[in-house]
């Protein structure tokens, strides 16, 4: 059964298209559209889960998150405070020849998370990545390669500060 918190029943946008699993809870002033959600996940206040986005099983959205087109993350993924993805490599309002961008003048480029990764409050992602399994993204870190499974990183661009196995310095 899918929980909705119910002092915040009345600002919640959640599309008939939604899939949701069994003992998903979402709070209030979320927007949920075209996504899947596995189950026993958590979907905190003010988050954006846009259509084409795979929630896998056992994860935790926290408040203030956007999850756009394309990003799939897998089992057991924690997503902090204020994350935001990215899905467009060169993003334009208008096209070349002067007007308004539709979905057919861009290309959606992926992002996967593998399951068990961690993701630091604040912290942007952009599109065309992997994070590998159990790999912890420090808080405020820009994301703009592929980070090995088991690593840590953090900074503006993320880079590996170490792996999981070794000792802290």
């Amino acid at each position: 059964m899918t929980r909705i918190e119910p002092e915040s029943q009345a600002f919640r946008q959640i599309a008939p298209d939604v899939k949701l699993g069994r003992g998903v809870l979402i709070y209030g002033f979320t927007n949920l559209y075209g996504c899947e959600i596995g189950d026993d996940s958590k979907i905190g206040t003010f988050v954006e889960i846009q259509k084409g986005a795979h929630i896998g099983a056992r994860c935790k959205i926290s408040s203030h998150t956007f999850i756009c087109q394309g990003v799939v993350l897998e089992d057991e993924v924690f997503v902090g405070h204020n994350v935001t993805f990215i899905n467009d490599l060169y993003p334009r309002s208008t096209s070349g020849e002067g007007k308004l961008q539709t979905e057919a003048d861009w290309q959606c480029v992926p992002t996967r998370v593998q399951r068990g990764a961690s993701i630091g409050s604040g912290s942007t992602l952009l599109c065309g990545i992997t994070v590998g399994a159990r790999a912890v993204i420090g808080a405020g870190s820009v994301v703009t390669r592929d980070v090995p499974a088991d690593a840590i990183v953090a900074g503006n661009p993320a880079r590996v500060l170490r792996m999981l196995s070794q000792p802290r310095p």
